[in-house]
């Protein structure tokens, strides 16, 4: 395959050129660097210079003398480095994995699935030679204050359980004692460091008790750092749930190789696939409450997207606003209702197709028991009754876009999924995405409430990738960059 040099179309970009260099040279696509893949068609000679496009989808039937249009996707997230890259052999293996787990009155764990989603990234060090394996992590807000109800020790038993190997437990996470223990670590002995967030330099700033915000001194932040530093040879971050924070622990730590953890990498490999270097058809499906909360993320998806579905109580707003329907009591998003007539031009400039429900399960209020109706954009949702969940014709249109495309994108339900009268529309759609995920499609769930269905149906392991990040995975979809991902080496 012919490909232009990569530099010369980057620097096309950069400066607005709308045309690119006609000079090609023979390159192999594992030649192109890091920073950039570069997916054209065949190149015929000499062929006219056309508009650089950065969102269209290919096109076969173009003139056998024109270009194709070019699709220049950044690979930032599938090339950071991984653990398996990293030579583990008599180093302290630094890892920041995400021990959040919720707690009852007598401090017994509720739920493990975070530590157990850790353990393959800890056994791997383990089992690769590592020294010391040194975990750290965050338990709720203790507001950088030492507070023995966000203690980490109760985890220690489980983590013993779930490695089948002793534990130490750090009563610190920086300083001369914790260093010593580390250092005196052998044979792949893992420490488990106290809350992070006991110092107010993990966050950088913290509430006092009227709440206002007190920010950590510059120098203090640093030197924690430091400590932190101290504590390895090699930084592993499997916490991706964190990674929209620049926290110390996600940004601070100062080590040669900064490498992701199994978790981490799949998050990052799953999203690529999405986000960089989709399978087209390219499907999103977003639901949720208010567009206002969406716009970024709506925007941002309609350069990359060939189809989005807009459900959920963010729905009505654009039926209101787009087609005049009458939407009874049903969530209706003032603010973002402004912003709908601009989302839906650059879908038809983009060429993405919009999929809107047409059909509505109501309710007379807002409850598991509420009285149960049916409505259609004719007949509208009268006064008194709000639209919960979508109804039987709706189902269909998602079912079929779902079949017509080739990777899946879901953040957001289609309707009260809580209340069981009101989850026919959410556990359609998701059988849809499960059939899809079975059929060889990929199918991601960017975390969230769309994760909660994915586990109360039982189907995560059903699906291509089921995000552990709620605000990481949104941030991402909205175009961002995650501080805890850049901070990572590239490979």
């Amino acid at each position: 395959m012919f490909y232009p040099p990569a530099r010369a179309v980057l620097r096309s970009v950069r400066r607005g050129v709308q045309s690119l260099p006609h000079s090609l040279h023979q390159v192999q696509p594992s030649h192109l660097g890091q920073d950039l893949l570069l997916l054209p068609q065949r190149l015929p000679s000499p062929p006219p210079l056309l508009p650089l496009s950065t969102s269209s989808t290919f096109n076969s039937t173009l003139h056998p003398h024109t270009f194709a249009p070019l699709t220049i996707a950044i690979m930032s997230l599938a090339n950071k480095l991984s653990i398996t890259d990293v030579d583990l052999k008599g180093k302290r293996v630094l890892i920041r994995v995400d021990f959040n787990v919720p707690l009852d009155a007598d401090k017994k764990i509720t739920n493990n699935q975070r530590i157990a989603g850790a353990v393959p990234t800890i056994k791997y060090a383990i089992d690769n030679g590592a020294k010391a394996v040194v975990l750290m992590s965050h338990l709720g807000r203790p507001n950088g204050q030492e507070n023995p109800k966000y203690s980490l020790q109760p985890v220690v038993p489980e983590l013993e359980k779930l490695l089948g190997k002793n534990v130490q437990f750090a009563n610190n996470c920086v300083g001369k004692d914790v260093e010593d223990l580390v250092n005196k670590a052998t044979d792949g002995q893992v420490v488990l460091l106290e809350n992070l967030r006991f110092h107010i330099e993990e966050e950088g700033s913290a509430k006092d008790k009227e709440g206002n915000k007190t920010k950590a001194d510059k120098a203090k932040v640093e030197e924690f750092r430091k400590g932190l530093t101290a504590l390895g040879d090699v930084f592993i971050n499997d916490a991706f749930g964190t990674a929209h924070r620049a926290h110390s622990s996600m940004v601070g730590v100062d080590l040669p190789q900064k490498a992701s953890g199994f978790l981490m990498k799949k998050e990052l490999e799953y999203f690529a696939k999405a986000l960089e270097n989709p399978q087209r058809p390219f499907l999103a499906i977003l639901g949720g409450a208010k567009v206002s909360d969406k716009i970024q993320l709506i925007d941002n998806l309609l350069d990359k997207v060939n189809t989005l579905i807009v459900c959920g109580g963010m729905a009505f707003t654009f039926k209101k606003t787009l087609e005049n329907v009458s939407i009874g009591d049903s969530l209706f998003d003032e603010s973002g209702s402004k912003t709908v007539g601009k989302l839906v031009e650059k879908a038809k400039a983009n060429n993405v197709k919009l999929v809107l429900p047409v059909d509505y399960v109501t309710a007379d209020k807002f409850d598991k028991d509420a009285k149960v109706g049916s409505a259609t954009d004719e007949s509208g949702i009268p006064d008194g009754w709000m639209g919960l969940d979508c109804g039987p014709k709706s189902i269909e249109l998602y079912k079929q876009a779902i079949d017509d495309s080739k990777t899946i994108l879901w953040n957001g339900p289609a309707g009260v999924f809580e209340f069981d009268n009101f989850a026919t529309g959410t556990k359609s759609t998701l059988d849809a995405a499960v059939a899809a995920a079975e059929g060889g499609k990929i199918v991601i769930i960017g975390g969230g409430d769309t994760a909660t269905v994915a586990a109360k149906y039982g189907v995560e392991s059903k699906l291509s990738h089921v995000s552990t990040g709620g605000g990481a995975s949104l941030e991402l979809l909205e175009g961002k960059e995650l501080p805890g991902v850049t901070a990572l080496s590239s490979k």
